[in-house]
């Protein structure tokens, strides 16, 4: 009978997880993880295959906590604007998180309609969230979404990057200048 693990698959992706958070995903090996374990590397290897499934499952734990935030938005009384407050605020607690999901480079370049979809799991809860709390068709409301990615996006990776900082007011009133500008917009072209 072969001896037992040492670790379980959660304490050690749990580990990567913790790496990926400090240094990266880059940083996530098969050394570092034992080093966080206080171990060797090799009860690793007898729960995963190899790195590669580690750092694939590290970056589905990564989502996880990504979901988590915006789970939490859309909970809330105005789901669609804490939508883009949570993106911004998991780029200020998890910026290596934020760089690992949001921020690499992809091998297909797509539109900005086409990438939304393509990196966020939530994207049909958000974009249902626009059209309830808005009354927007469809199309309307695709664009009011990636219209206001594109900003929160811009603000969420300089301040992942720590190329900016901003005060939390800071955001919220260019956040909320920007939203009432373009709802003000769509809603003067109806």
């Amino acid at each position: 009978m072969p001896p037992k693990c040492k670790f379980t698959r959660d304490e050690i992706i749990e580990a990567a997880l913790g790496i990926a958070r400090e240094k990266g995903i880059e940083a996530v090996t098969a050394r570092a993880v034992g080093e966080k374990l206080n171990s060797s590397s090799k009860p690793i290897f007898s729960v995963f295959e190899n790195m590669e499934e580690v750092v694939q499952e590290t970056l589905i734990a990564a989502r996880e906590v990504y979901n988590g935030y915006i789970e939490q938005a859309l909970a809330g009384e105005k789901p669609f604007r804490d939508v883009g407050s949570k993106y911004i605020e998991f780029a200020i607690r998890e910026p290596m998180l934020f760089q690992l999901l949001f921020m690499k480079e992809q091998t297909q370049k797509r539109s900005a309609l086409g990438i939304l979809p393509m990196i966020d799991d939530n994207y049909e809860e958000i974009l249902a969230s626009v059209k309830q709390g808005y009354g927007l068709d469809e199309d309307t409301a695709k664009s009011f979404y990636r219209h206001l990615w594109i900003y929160t996006h811009g603000i969420a990776s300089l301040i992942a990057t720590g190329v900016c900082s901003f005060k939390p007011q800071e955001i919220g009133e260019m956040v909320s200048e920007v939203f009432m500008s373009l709802l003000k917009n769509i809603k003067a072209s109806e």
